[in-house]
């Protein structure tokens, strides 16, 4: 029998690790899915109007795929919340990238939030977690993610204009994330358009940061000046 050539690959069914792999890639393709399947029925129809059976039908699947890959419609709900905040916020960064004032980059930012319901969908998971705290983890570092890409995000305008921040970027980060969500879940409560959300959030953040039109350094809030420290030094 002829041996096998030292440059032919090893058939891809022999290989543990490439079976293993394939495993891991079919499992994430389902997860994800099943998240497609069921975030717009819970928008629609919430998490009590929602049955395992619907997304599963939705996604293809069956009813026990879903408690494979995440015990608990609950658990579902949550990371479909999650997930879909997290969309919401690279959008939102992604529409404020053409910004050339600050003015324009916050109105962006309000535009884009506030004609989303992510951010309604996402307060219901919080409030699911304050009595499933199995769950909590996973909105926590769903909070600190928001918080970290905002806050990177915001800088990177910052220094690519030479605009001066009024708060240093994880404090603005945190602070528009805030106001997003107390005046959107307010607004929801009192029946406001995605209009009058807006011009509220607008009111409510202010300035976040002016044009700097000279070459002075940036300087952001809570730095030291050098120059200043240096002459009274003198």
């Amino acid at each position: 029998m002829a041996e096998k050539s030292v440059h032919e690959p090893f058939e891809a069914a022999g290989d543990p690790k490439h079976a293993a792999r394939a495993t891991r890639s079919a499992g994430r393709k389902m997860r994800s899915l099943l998240l497609d399947a069921a975030s717009p029925l819970f928008r629609e129809r919430g998490l009590s109007g929602t049955a395992i059976t619907d997304i599963a039908a939705a996604a293809d699947a069956f009813p026990s795929q879903i408690t494979y890959y995440f015990r608990t419609k609950e658990a579902l709900f949550v990371e479909c919340a999650c997930r879909d905040l997290l969309y919401l916020a690279r959008a939102t960064e992604q529409a404020a990238l053409k910004a050339r004032t600050p003015r324009e980059y916050t109105h962006a930012l309000a535009e884009t939030v506030t004609a989303s319901d992510s951010i309604a969908f996402f307060a219901e998971a919080l409030t699911l977690t304050r009595r499933r705290q199995d769950l909590a983890p996973l909105v926590e570092r769903t909070i600190e993610r928001l918080h970290g890409e905002g806050a990177r995000a915001y800088a990177s305008q910052v220094e690519r204009h030479g605009w001066r921040s009024l708060r240093a970027p994880d404090e603005s980060s945190r602070r528009f994330w805030a106001v997003a969500i107390g005046v959107i879940l307010e607004g929801y409560a009192m029946g406001r358009s995605p209009d009058e959300l807006c011009a509220e959030m607008l009111r409510v953040l202010g300035e976040q940061a002016k044009s700097n039109d000279d070459t002075a350094r940036l300087r952001l809030v809570g730095e030291r000046d050098a120059s200043s420290n240096s002459n009274e030094e003198g």
